[in-house]
Order: structure tokens, then sequence, then C-alpha cells
């Protein structure tokens, strides 16, 4: 029931000694050093247990590797939790940011661990839900994200996160050429649906704090399924809500979704009571106040946005930079998604 991490992988692993001797001049009370273990993924930046005999702790870090300029930023990721903390309730209390290259070779921060259920995949053995239940949840989870666009960026000391207005424009522009960037030989063109997102973009509708992977798999839910934390701040910016919801719903898999779709689901979206795609728009839009009406834009850009992060993974494994078995067929469904958004123009 309760998220687990697993053994430590040796690509992945770091000098545990010098982490303790780093960490216990910040923090106080840590008799060490911990046992470590790693959380499962892994597909960005890397989550690790550190358990001390009375605490655990949780230590991110940077994968080795290729990665975006604007990706794993370590200080922005835990200023941004550090700032939103008082004003929304479900981050994680960061605890302490290493700068020092001499400890582990990048930088990393470390925050207390949220006890919880991580639904991932199937539901845990000892949950089961009413189709009501399943219901209430996922509107529960995205009550969460409607709190989150409400948040005043200048009350949370977050006005500087992003660029200000135009975000949509530099989506479409920045991972379109991420795509071309990470392209291999075995993935597809995908000029034209770039091209139809370049020359179909509409103006943001209103600038907000967004997370930008927020699905279930990075929710804490405790012993009653209410949320409790909120995990993986890592492209949390100043942008439009619309396009964080819309990247959040390219990983809702529902029940009639084809075979592929439903062979790659990531989180119990499927279950009988869980809403639609289509119903959690609606349900958002009228929450927040606004027009779903160009929906098809969003729609869209969300799957090609999930293209372009599976991309960037498997051009890591495609170039030797990790070896981690999960990212191997990723090619296979970066063609699905790119054939799902003409589909959706067809």
């Amino acid at each position: 029931m309760r998220d687990q991490p697993g053994a430590l992988r040796d690509e992945d692993a770091f000098d545990t000694k010098a982490v303790h001797e780093w960490l216990s001049s910040t923090v106080d009370g840590l008799d060490g050093p911990p046992d470590v273990r790693q959380y499962p993924g892994g597909a960005s930046n890397l989550t690790y247990l550190l358990s001390y005999p009375d605490r655990e702790l949780i230590l991110r870090r940077p994968p080795a590797g290729h990665k975006a300029a604007s990706a794993h930023d370590m200080r922005r990721e835990y200023t941004v939790q550090k700032q939103l903390k008082p004003v929304y309730p479900y981050v994680p209390n960061v605890l302490a940011l290493c700068t020092d290259p001499d400890v582990i070779g990048s930088d990393f921060y470390v925050m207390e661990r949220i006890e919880g259920v991580i639904l991932r995949g199937d539901l845990p053995e000892d949950i089961t839900l009413s189709p009501e239940e399943a219901s209430s949840l996922a509107y529960r989870v995205f009550d969460r994200l409607v709190e989150l666009h409400e948040v005043d960026p200048e009350a949370a000391g977050l006005a500087g996160l992003g660029k200000g207005a135009g975000y949509v424009e530099r989506q479409v522009r920045g991972w379109s050429d991420r795509y071309r960037r990470s392209r291999t030989p075995d993935s597809p063109d995908g000029e034209e649906i770039m091209a139809w997102l370049h020359d179909n973009q509409p103006g943001d509708v209103r600038t907000c704090v967004i997370h930008n992977d927020f699905r279930f798999d990075n929710v804490i839910l405790d012993d009653e399924l209410a949320v409790v934390g909120v995990l993986d701040w890592e492209m949390a910016t100043l942008g439009d809500p619309l396009m964080d919801l819309a990247g959040s719903l390219a990983y809702w898999i529902q029940a009639d979704d084809d075979d592929v779709a439903l062979m790659s689901r990531r989180q119990p979206s499927h279950l009988p009571g869980m809403p639609k795609r289509r119903e959690l728009v609606a349900y958002y839009c009228d929450r927040m106040g606004i027009s779903a009406d160009n929906w098809l834009f969003y729609d869209v850009f969300g799957a090609f946005r999930l293209a372009v992060i599976m991309q960037q993974i498997y051009y890591r494994f495609h170039s030797g930079q990790t070896h981690n078995p999960a990212f191997a067929n990723l090619e296979t469904f970066v063609t699905y998604l790119f054939a799902r958004c003409a589909k959706k123009l067809a």
C-alpha cells in the first residue's frame, strides 16, 4: 500500500558517506550514514530514500547524461517548493540544498518524506474503489490542481519564476526544438504536427503557477485517500493553466482508449467511475472560469509534449547515457503519440 523504494541502481549510486557528512552539518540530529534506496522510475530527476534510525528523508538529484538546458535545476526546484509551502500546503518541506560538486558531482537537495499512498499503474491490493469513490478521488485530485492555479505568484514570492506573457508560443517553439535535437534515426519526422501547433496556437488565457507534471503518481494520498502531498516540482513555472491541464491529461488513459494507450497506462485512470478526459476538462474550466472552446490545440499539444519527453529519455538510452531497460522501447510509444496527434487533426 505504501510507496516503497527498491534497490539502488549501480549507475545511479553516489557516495553515501559524503552526503551524510555534508547533510549532518546542515540538519541536526542525524546519526548515520543512512541506508539508501532508490524510488522506481528515474526517467528525469532521480529520487532516493535516506533512512536514518529515527528519520526518513528524500534526496533528489539529476541523472547523468544528456539533459535539456532548463531541466534538472536543483536550485530552482528547491526554491519553488520552499516559496510555495506557506501558501500551498501539499508541497514537501525542503531542508537543505547542496551546490558543492565535490560532494556527489552534482547539485542535490533533501526534503522530508511525506508518508502515504502513491497510485501508479494499478490500485494496491488493499484498496478497492466503487465507481462513486473513483470519481470522487479523481475530482478531488484535480481540485488540488485548481488550487495551485489560484495561488498568487506575487504573494508566494514567485513572480520572477517565469517569463510572463507569451508562454504558449515559447512552449510550442521550445518543445519543437527539443524534439529536433533529440531525434534518433528510428523516430518520426514530426514536422507536420509541429507546424500545425505553430500555426494554430492561441494566446495565453492567463498566467499562474503551474506544476507541468501533475498526475496521480506525483500525488501522495493518506489512508482516507485525501491528498497530503504533491511531488516532482522540476518543471514548475509561471505559465498558462490550460497548458498545464493538457500536460496532465496526456497521461490520463481511460477505459475505452485503444490497446496501445492502455498498455502505456501509468495510473488507475481506467477504473469504473473515473471521469473521461472531456469531463475533467469541463470540470476544470468551470471551476477556473476559463473557456474550453479551443481545447483541440491543448489536446494535441499535450500528446506532442509527452512524445518529446519520451523521445528525450529514449535519446539517452539510444546513445548509451543510461542503460535502464525500461527505456528500451520508448521509441514505439513516441511513434504512437505522433500518430495520435495526426488522428486528432484528421
